[in-house]
């Protein structure tokens, strides 16, 4: 059976309110607008950073997935960060005009290094997936989604299957446009109904949470 995390409520996140931001907030906050939410985002101070690291580190019994689309900045601020063990660090990539953001990523030292293609909206003709750990796979979701070809996906499950690559992929959903066609549920997430050969949702080894593919 495919585990599944609870949400998290105890994480003290007063701790790091930012400035004149007192609302204690469900997710990782930052000093900026809703819909700009990125702790890497050039605005957000290291100082900051440091400080949502730090309650990362002081709260291990959880696992931290950080993900960002600003992954620039990451090589220049990944040695003046102290990495906790139980962070997961991890780049939006939705097609090839994005894959800059896996060499930014690889250059940081966290435990696990992830890939978020979700959207999937393209190939990734060209990805190279030395140092990454885990790669999420996952379609576009409501009214106005682009499609997700099937044959994408199957390209980035072969290249996690080849001789050398440690990559584990995990196949999240199929999309809004391939769940109607298929039945699979408004996101595309009802595997039972997918195609068997894209049945892959696994973890790092790091999770200890059992496979599932």
């Amino acid at each position: 059976m495919l585990a599944k995390c609870p949400s998290v409520n105890d994480t003290p996140t007063e701790r790091v309110a930012h400035g004149s931001l007192r609302a204690f907030l469900r997710q990782c906050p930052t000093p900026l607008d809703p819909g700009r939410n990125d702790l890497f985002h050039a605005r957000v101070p290291l100082a900051f950073v440091r400080d949502v690291f730090a309650v990362i580190a002081e709260t291990p019994q959880h696992t931290y997935q950080v993900l960002t689309k600003r992954s620039a900045r990451l090589p220049k601020v990944a040695e003046k960060l102290d990495w906790p063990s139980n962070l997961w660090m991890g780049v939006s990539v939705e097609d090839a005009s994005t894959l800059s953001r896996v060499d930014d990523l690889r250059a940081v030292p966290a435990a696990v290094r992830l890939l978020s293609c979700e959207p999937l909206i393209g190939p990734l003709d060209g990805l190279d997936l030395a140092g990454i750990d885990w790669l999420i796979i996952g379609g576009e979701s409501g009214s106005d989604a682009r499609p997700m070809d099937m044959q994408w996906v199957r390209d980035l499950l072969r290249q996690c299957q080849q001789p050398g690559v440690s990559t584990v992929p995990f196949v999240k959903q199929l999309g809004a446009v391939t769940g109607r066609e298929l039945g699979a549920g408004s996101k595309g997430g009802d595997w039972e109904r997918w195609p068997e050969d894209l049945r892959f949702r696994r973890f790092p080894s790091a999770t200890g949470v059992a496979a599932v593919s």
